[in-house]
């Protein structure tokens, strides 16, 4: 069985989950008094992990779940993993959850009706796959496809009585974010007339996280992949929405993410979730990548082998 630190290993870029928070959602920062990378590859104990991304948060009770890609290091495949926190500050790794044939990242998980649904990122079934809970938190079964296709990173979410999903049609080129709308959330699933909504642009895309319903304003997270994959997160402010129009500007405190230039998201960061808690603070799980030096090789660009998919 091999780890991370074997010689065979050749991902340029080593990705790791933190925290951050802030009293604005457009002002998130490492809090001083947290340690940061609260998850690594070095966490995951029941199988050989090369990194983990692809935060998503949800609260039960009094607890934090979070679920996340780890990226398995012996099929070089992604699956999908838990952990759990009284305070959504000191976390611990619990367990793999869901695991297909076929490499599983982004699990975009959220709650509906007094039950718990996922929407991973699934693209060699050529869909986009709803998951339910069965039971929350340890066990996910499928619940059937909702819209046929390679599509990554689909984000979900509710708005004036519809469902909506972002999603990225050009995996690899990360330049073209889809549509979607439904009026229940199994389907029937259709495409926005106006979509695709950004073509041609890797700098605005790629969804990068939960997409956020803040009253009539909608926030649409994106990753910038340039100059490089994963180096930034820009956030889009959606005005207008309905099943015939769609109006967006960017923010302006966009990018709200970037890389730190030391440690471990020194070179980018490319997800977000945040949440507002009850006493009107925000806390976020996101994540970032620092070059992995031991493994650096100029021959290996940073394409799809060493991205979280």
């Amino acid at each position: 069985m091999k780890s991370p630190s074997d010689p065979d290993i050749h991902l340029p870029y080593v990705w790791s989950i933190g925290i951050y928070a802030g009293e604005s959602r457009s002002r998130l920062a490492a809090p001083s008094d947290l340690r940061n990378p609260i998850l690594t590859c070095a966490e995951i104990t029941d199988l050989p992990a090369a990194f983990v991304a692809d935060p998503f948060m949800v609260r039960s009770g009094a607890i934090w779940y979070m679920f996340f890609e780890v990226f398995n290091n012996d099929t070089y495949q992604g699956e999908i993993g838990l952990a759990s926190s009284a305070n959504a500050r000191d976390w611990e790794y619990r367990h793999i959850v869901l695991t297909e044939r076929y490499h599983l990242s982004y699990p975009y998980v959220f709650e509906w009706d007094g039950e718990y649904y996922m929407i991973p990122e699934t693209l060699e079934p050529g869909c986009i796959q709803l998951y339910k809970a069965d039971p929350f938190p340890n066990k996910w079964a499928p619940l059937g496809r909702l819209v046929e296709g390679e599509f990554a990173d689909p984000s979900i979410f509710r708005f004036r009585d519809r469902w909506w999903m972002f999603a990225c049609s050009t995996p690899h080129e990360c330049d073209t974010l889809r549509l979607f709308m439904a009026p229940r959330l199994k389907g029937p699933w259709s495409e926005h007339p106006l979509s695709p909504i950004v073509q041609g642009d890797n700098r605005s895309a790629r969804p990068a996280g939960r997409v956020l319903v803040l009253g009539d304003t909608i926030i649409r997270y994106a990753q910038d992949c340039v100059p490089i994959y994963g180096s930034h997160v820009r956030a889009f402010e959606i005005s207008h929405l309905t099943p015939t129009e769609y109006l967006e500007r960017e923010s302006e405190r966009s990018p709200v993410l970037t890389g730190t230039g030391t440690g471990w998201n020194a070179v980018g960061m490319h997800h977000i979730d945040a949440h507002l808690t009850s006493d009107g603070y925000w806390i976020a799980c996101v994540d970032g990548q620092r070059a992995n030096h031991e493994a650096l090789n100029p021959a290996i660009s940073p394409g799809p082998v060493v991205k979280p998919e």
